[in-house]
């Protein structure tokens, strides 16, 4: 029996360093699926393409953090009435983030504004573009795994943008914390 304690002791070490949240300074990226939808009376506009953004983050307390992120929403585009129309949006976005650690997972949300860049063209018709710029309210949740310093992080993002009715990323990352 004393031969599997020091063993287990160990083994009870390991796992609770592995659960305890790494807190300090985060980078990492995420690829995923960006969607922008858009109903006017004479425009109804639902794109989809493949976005990604790149994270920045600190994380003082286990339960609380800060983050920026720079999105690119990739070029969602739409057939509307025959005519094809693209749209390209990008932002920067910052976040307050509240973590709740569950073991070697994290369950987090957060809040906070979207400096947002995008634009509307129908390359068939040269004169047809929108241009708009703006900050807006932003939100998201997300889940994510944590293996000492390196997490993979599942999360849904929604960017309410004016003038758009629907601007949202489902996307799935990396993230690495330095001490």
């Amino acid at each position: 029996m004393r031969k599997f304690m020091l063993p287990a002791a160990l083994l009870a070490l390991g796992c609770g360093s592995v659960q305890a949240a790494d807190n300090g300074f985060y980078l990492g990226g995420s690829l995923g699926q960006s969607s922008i939808q858009l109903s006017e009376p004479s425009l109804e506009f639902d794109g989809t393409d493949t976005a990604y953004k790149l994270v920045a983050g600190l994380r003082p307390l286990d339960w609380l953090g800060v983050e920026v992120n720079y999105v690119d929403f990739g070029s969602p585009d739409d057939s509307v009435a025959g005519v094809s129309i693209k749209s390209d949006a990008t932002g920067i976005a910052a976040y307050a983030v509240g973590f709740l650690p569950v073991g070697p997972v994290d369950v987090f949300a957060k809040a906070g504004l979207v400096n947002w860049d995008a634009s509307l063209s129908a390359p068939a018709l040269p004169g047809l573009s929108i241009n708009e710029s703006g900050t807006d309210f932003a939100y998201g949740v997300g889940v994510q795994f944590r293996l000492l310093s390196l997490s993979i992080r599942g999360e849904y993002e929604v960017f309410k943008i004016e003038d758009l009715d629907d601007v949202n990323l489902l996307s799935i990352g990396l993230t690495w914390t330095f001490l």
